[in-house]
């Protein structure tokens, strides 16, 4: 095996020696030919020269036996390569794989030699005719010939290989393969009929592939784009109608054959300035119909229908309008009930009247005294506590009025729809109020038109009255709003429904809640009473602990829970008196860290107790 190996790289090197010889030999010959000169003169006899590395290793390779160098008449020489035997394991002779054994390649065949006194030929085209992607023989590389595809009867699946390219077979093996020869020796049809794709039909005739492939099916109009057609197709098969009684129905006003939805859908698809021009050339070119798809054809008919886009606003404000107006009425029905009882009533006037004297008994000493209020302070009622820290001054205010002015404790039953009023945007409503009245409009202009449509006699008939009530509330609800805002010194401008209505609807639920709270304390106090005069008439205590053994120990779980929340210090800038309730506090009560004591008693060294002797004296 070794010596094998050996051998094989030895042909090797011989063959690229080889080569690489008979290149030169040949260059060196066309230069002679072209070179040779018109008068030939006698050339000085030559000085003997040293044989060259190339000649040495030829002779070399001839003495060793693996060459053997024909010369012929003249100067012409041929190299032939000799078969090299070598010792098998079995003992016989078996010739080197690879090399010829018997007459010398047809590549070194010394025909290709030019004779000695012929001109040489002459070169070759530039290139010859281009291969089926475009390459002709020049650029598919030395000694490769161009190829032509193989037309087959069926298609044939793919061969997922990697070619190599022209450029890239030049000294392979691939060089020395023939696969047209193979093909011609071999029958490929029954290889095409196991291999074929599937879904083929009978065998084609080549003869006609071009006959057939010239015959195109007739390319269709289209009047709309691709994904408008599509989108429009889906469109038409939710209405599940045709194309005509599409039409028919919109020139009617028929709304319950077409239904809401497929007319809203549908206004999409109203046909552009592009699109119509397109209709418009393809009727004055009386081209057939079944050219264009259904869509188109629908697109067609669509087109045709008379003041199109108002018809369209028309059926679509018909179908829309009574539920819009039964969502608009009772927002505006808020708006006036809330804006008219804010204003007209009595309670809360005098309500106000109490913040304003306690706020001035409060405030007018320092910053003088104040006619009225923004409405935003109401808020600051509930943040103003008490020295105790027990209660807020709208508690305050609840027992002032529940003792002094009973008549104004339900004031809050006076105010309506506040919550709901807050909830409304009065712009949006009055826009959609405008947007009925334009459609209403429309719908006039259309009947005039069209005064035997019966769809519109009747609707305009029955809806008029309310489009009027519409109109009439949404200016009342826009005046009185704006009225109630103005009397409370608020700008109506920059005040909406639910900034104003929303600070009277937490001042009443913050007043609420403080009326329940004090009638709690008032139980409470009253059971305290109960219980003190009891305990003075010798009863037996309850079971149950005393309510004034209990309140202290509600009031510390009160505030420790306070203490839990982690509330922020808000100071106040427009808050006078805090600094003097601070200093009035420390002169009640020294303030007295709560581990004093602790560290008192940690800093003391343990010790015997002190003796008062004799000697001790003050």
């Amino acid at each position: 095996m070794a010596k094998i190996a050996e051998l094989e790289k030895q042909l090797s090197q011989a063959r690229k020696e080889l080569e690489t010889l008979r290149e030169r030999f040949s260059e060196s010959t066309a230069m002679g030919a072209s070179r040779r000169p018109p008068e030939p003169e006698k050339a000085p006899p030559a000085a003997p020269t040293r044989p060259s590395a190339l000649e040495l290793k030829v002779e070399e390779l001839e003495e060793k036996g693996l060459i053997r160098i024909l010369r012929g008449p003249g100067d012409a020489v041929s190299i032939e390569i000799l078969p090299v035997a070598v010792a098998t394991p079995s003992g016989g002779d078996a010739p080197t794989p690879g090399v010829p054994t018997g007459s010398p390649s047809p590549d070194l065949a010394p025909a290709a030699e030019p004779a000695p006194g012929a001109a040489p030929p002459p070169p070759p085209p530039p290139g010859g005719p281009p291969d089926a992607l475009g390459r002709r023989d020049s650029e598919l590389g030395p000694g490769v010939k161009a190829k032509k595809p193989i037309q087959t009867k069926f298609r044939m699946p793919l061969l997922n290989w990697v070619a190599l390219k022209p450029s890239q077979i030049t000294g392979t093996v691939f060089t020395e393969l023939n696969d047209e020869k193979v093909l011609q020796e071999l029958d490929m049809s029954d290889f095409e009929e196991q291999f074929k794709t599937k879904s083929q039909g009978p065998s084609l005739d080549l003869s006609t592939l071009k006959s057939k492939a010239a015959q195109k099916a007739p390319s269709k109009a289209t009047l709309i784009e691709a994904n408008r057609a599509k989108n429009l197709a889906i469109t038409l098969r939710k209405g599940n109608l045709g194309a005509e009684r599409i039409c028919q129905a919109i020139e009617a006003y028929d709304l319950q054959a077409l239904g809401l939805d497929f007319l809203e859908l549908l206004m999409r698809f109203l046909p552009t300035e592009y699109e119509r021009s397109l209709i418009a050339r393809f009727e004055r070119e009386q081209r057939p119909m079944e050219e264009l798809s259904e869509e188109d054809r629908f697109m067609l008919h669509f087109s045709r229908i008379p003041r199109l886009p108002e018809r369209m606003t028309t059926l679509t404000f018909l179908g829309n309008f009574p539920d819009t107006a039964q969502l608009l009425m009772p927002q505006l029905n808020a708006i006036i009930a809330a804006s008219m009882s804010i204003k007209s009533s009595d309670k809360l006037r005098q309500i106000l009247e109490i913040v304003l004297a306690f706020g001035n008994y409060m405030n007018s000493s320092k910053r003088g005294a104040a006619y009225g209020f923004r409405l935003q302070s109401l808020d600051a009622l509930l943040e103003m506590k008490s020295t105790d820290r027990k209660q807020t001054l709208l508690h305050y205010l609840v027992k002032v009025i529940a003792e002094k002015y009973p008549q104004l404790t339900g004031f809050h039953s006076d105010l309506h729809f506040l919550d709901k009023a807050g909830s409304v945007s009065l712009d949006s409503v009055l826009a959609d109020v405008r947007s009925l009245q334009r459609g209403l409009e429309l719908t006039q202009r259309e009947f005039v038109r069209q005064d035997d449509c019966v769809v519109l006699k009747e609707f305009l008939r029955a809806n008029s009255p309310t489009m009027d009530k519409l109109l009439a509330d949404s200016k009342t609800a826009q005046e009185a709003f704006e009225s109630v805002v103005e009397y409370f010194g608020e700008n109506p401008k920059t005040t909406s429904p639910g900034l104003f209505f929303s600070l009277f609807s937490r001042f009443v639920k913050a007043y609420k809640k403080a009326e329940q709270e004090v009638e709690q304390w008032k139980k409470e106090a009253a059971a305290q009473e109960a219980g003190v005069d009891t305990l003075g008439k010798g009863e037996p205590p309850a079971h149950k602990s005393p309510p004034k053994a209990r309140r202290p120990q509600m009031d510390l779980i009160s505030e420790l829970k306070r203490k839990q929340q982690k509330e922020p210090l808000i100071y106040e800038s427009d808050r006078d008196g805090a600094i003097e309730d601070i200093i009035t506090d420390l002169r009640n009560q020294p303030y007295i860290r709560a581990d004093t004591g602790r560290r008192s008693a940690r800093r003391r060294p343990p010790g015997p107790p002190l003796q008062v002797t004799s000697d001790l004296s003050l």
